[in-house]
């Protein structure tokens, strides 16, 4: 279904994630706002970026999930971490998620930026999602 590579003439990634990744032809296209790392009744679920960024990745697999779609269905991240203090515990967090997602490592392109703030002092991460509906 979901094409994902990285090819030899360019260099191999950084992290986690693979330079393309390619829709079938004709596939329905979901776009996921960008996530935050609260609990359903919208408390921040911790106050570390480790934390933050566990709980968005459950809430994109269960976005996901109420469109008809999973994980394995992702063909591209974009995260924004609010200052490189959180860089570590952003990465811990997105470790946790993929080995459970892509456990044999055909990871989604991800493009990952760091900034000076995000849309308030509490959040530390936030993530955006496009993924592909299974016809």
């Amino acid at each position: 279904m979901i094409q994902r590579w990285s090819p030899a003439e360019v260099g191999a990634p950084v992290g986690q994630y693979s330079h393309l990744a390619a829709a079938p032809a004709g596939a329905q296209l979901l776009y996921v706002s960008g996530q935050v790392g609260t609990l359903p009744d919208g408390a921040f679920a911790g106050t570390d970026a480790e934390t933050q960024t566990r709980q968005i990745y459950e809430n994109i697999g269960a976005l996901l999930e109420s469109a008809g779609t999973s994980p394995r269905h992702l063909l591209k991240l974009f995260t924004m971490v609010a200052g490189q203090e959180h860089l570590a515990g952003c990465r811990a967090g997105r470790v946790e998620a993929f080995e459970r997602w892509f456990p044999e490592g055909d990871w989604p392109a991800h493009s990952l930026i760091v900034v000076s703030a995000l849309a308030s002092p509490e959040i530390l991460v936030e993530v955006e999602a496009v993924a592909v509906v299974p016809a």
